[in-house]
C-alpha cells in the first residue's frame, strides 16, 4: 500500500468553500472551545431503554452535505449547546458542520488538511478545542481552532488507520497503521516522530481501542482476528494478553464497552460478536449474531462497524441493509431490542456512524459526503 504524498507543513485552517483569506466565524470558535458537560449515563431497565428508543429519533432528521466525497470518518464535538460535527472523506477533506448556523454553506466549512482518506477523527472530552485526524497519507494532524491551523503531530511512511487517546489528558496517542504497527505518540514532543513503535505482526490492522478504565490495555482488530495488548509490556513482547477466539473471517472493528470495558464488541464480514472481558486474561465468547449488513469487500469505502450505545452500556447499534437502510439495536445477550427503519429519515446506505457523548443524537455518513443526523 503506497502512501500518497502528504502536505509537509502546518496547514492553515482556511475554509476552501469560502472566499480566500476569510476569517473563521467567532461563533464557531466559541463552540469549539466550550467546555463539555461531564455527563454520566445511568444504565436503565431494558424495557425503559426500549421505550425510549421508540420515542426518539422521530422528531427531527436533518441531512447536510459536509464533504465532497465518500465519508470515511465522523465525530460529534462534545459541546452540549449545539450539534457541532466533523466528517472526513476519501480525498482528505475535513468538513465542520453546525446545524442551523449561518456560516459557510448551510453551516458547513470545508478544509483540506490531508491528501488521502481521513480514516479516523475524534475530539476529546478533556481537550475539546483540538480535533485529531489520521489519514492514509501517513500523517496524524491536530486541528487547533484558536490558532487556525492543522498541525502535523505524527508522520509515517505507512497508511494510518486509526488511533485512541492513551493518556487521560489526551496528549499521548496510540496510533495504528494498516501493516499492524502501533505507534505511541506524545503530541507535546517537538517533531513528528513516535516515542516508540511496535510491530504486532498479525496482518492488516483495522481498529485500535483503549480500555475506558484500565488505559494500559487496548484491543486491536486485524484481518486474522482480535487481540488485547498491554502497552506496558510492548517493549519486551508484542504477544497479546488475550486472544478473542471464534473469528473465522476478517474482523473490521473491536471496541470495549464504554463505561466499564467489561465487554468487547467485534464486527466481522459475517457476524457480530460480544466477548466477556471482565477478566482480561480470559475473554470467552458470549454472543454471536448474524446480521444482514452485507459488507462489500469489492468496495474501497469504509466497512460497517457496530458501536456501543453510550447511554446503555449493554446495548449496541449497527447499520444494516440489503436494499433499505436500517439501524438495528441489540442487547449484549444477542436479542434484538429495536429497529429504526422509517423511510422518512433513513434514506441512504451509510457505513459510518457516531453518537453524541451527552445528547441523544446519532449521525451517519454516506458515500456522497452527506451526514444524516437523527435527533
Amino acid at each position: 500500500m503506497v502512501v500518497v504524498n502528504s502536505l509537509k507543513v502546518p496547514v492553515p485552517m482556511c475554509p476552501v468553500n469560502l472566499q480566500e483569506d476569510s476569517q473563521l466565524p467567532e461563533s464557531l470558535l466559541h463552540l469549539w472551545t466550550e467546555e463539555p458537560i461531564q455527563y454520566e449515563w445511568k444504565k436503565v431497565d431494558l424495557q425503559v431503554y426500549k421505550e425510549g428508543l421508540q420515542n426518539t429519533h422521530k422528531h427531527e432528521k436533518q441531512v447536510v452535505k459536509v464533504v465532497k466525497k465518500w465519508i470515511y470518518s465522523a465525530a460529534f464535538h462534545p459541546c452540549a449547546s449545539s450539534l457541532l460535527m466533523a466528517a472526513g472523506d476519501k480525498c482528505g477533506q475535513v468538513g465542520l458542520c453546525n446545524l442551523g448556523a449561518s456560516w459557510g454553506d448551510n453551516g458547513v466549512l470545508q478544509f483540506e488538511p490531508h491528501t488521502s482518506s481521513v480514516t479516523h477523527m475524534a475530539f476529546s472530552m478533556q481537550r475539546p478545542s483540538t480535533l485529531i485526524t489520521t489519514s492514509y497519507d501517513g500523517t496524524a494532524r491536530a486541528g487547533h481552532m484558536e490558532r487556525a491551523v492543522f498541525d502535523e503531530v505524527y508522520r509515517s511512511d505507512k497508511r494510518l488507520k486509526g488511533f485512541d487517546f492513551l493518556s487521560h489528558d489526551c496528549s499521548t496517542l496510540l496510533i495504528g497503521d494498516v501493516h499492524g504497527d502501533i505507534a505511541i505518540v506524545d503530541t507535546r514532543t517537538p517533531g513528528t516522530s513516535h516515542e516508540s513503535l511496535h510491530t504486532l505482526g498479525r496482518g492488516i490492522l483495522y481498529s485500535a481501542h483503549l480500555h475506558p478504565v484500565q488505559k494500559q490495555y487496548f484491543v486491536v482488530a486485524v484481518d486474522s482476528g482480535v487481540g488485547i495488548y498491554d502497552v506496558r509490556s510492548l517493549k519486551e513482547s508484542t504477544q497479546p494478553v488475550s486472544v478473542l477466539d471464534g473469528h473465522t473471517r476478517r474482523v473490521f472493528s473491536a471496541y470495549f464497552s464504554p463505561d466499564t470495558g467489561n465487554r468487547v464488541l467485534t464486527t466481522s464480514i459475517d457476524k457480530l460478536r460480544v466477548f466477556d472481558a471482565s477478566h482480561l486474561a480470559s475473554t470467552p465468547l458470549m454472543t454471536s449474531i448474524d446480521v444482514d449488513y452485507q459488507q462489500n469487500m469489492a468496495s474501497r469505502g469504509p466497512q460497517r462497524q457496530a458501536l456501543w450505545d453510550p447511554k446503555q452500556e449493554d446495548c449496541f447499534m449497527v447499520s444494516t441493509t440489503k436494499q433499505v437502510n436500517k439501524i438495528k439495536v441489540f442487547h449484549e445477550g444477542g436479542h434484538l431490542v429495536h429497529v429504526f427503519d422509517s423511510p422518512d429519515y433513513l434514506t441512504a446506505v451509510c457505513s459510518v456512524m457516531a453518537f453524541h457523548p451527552s445528547r441523544g443524537a446519532l449521525l451517519q455518513g454516506d458515500s456522497q459526503g452527506w451526514l444524516h443526523v437523527l435527533i
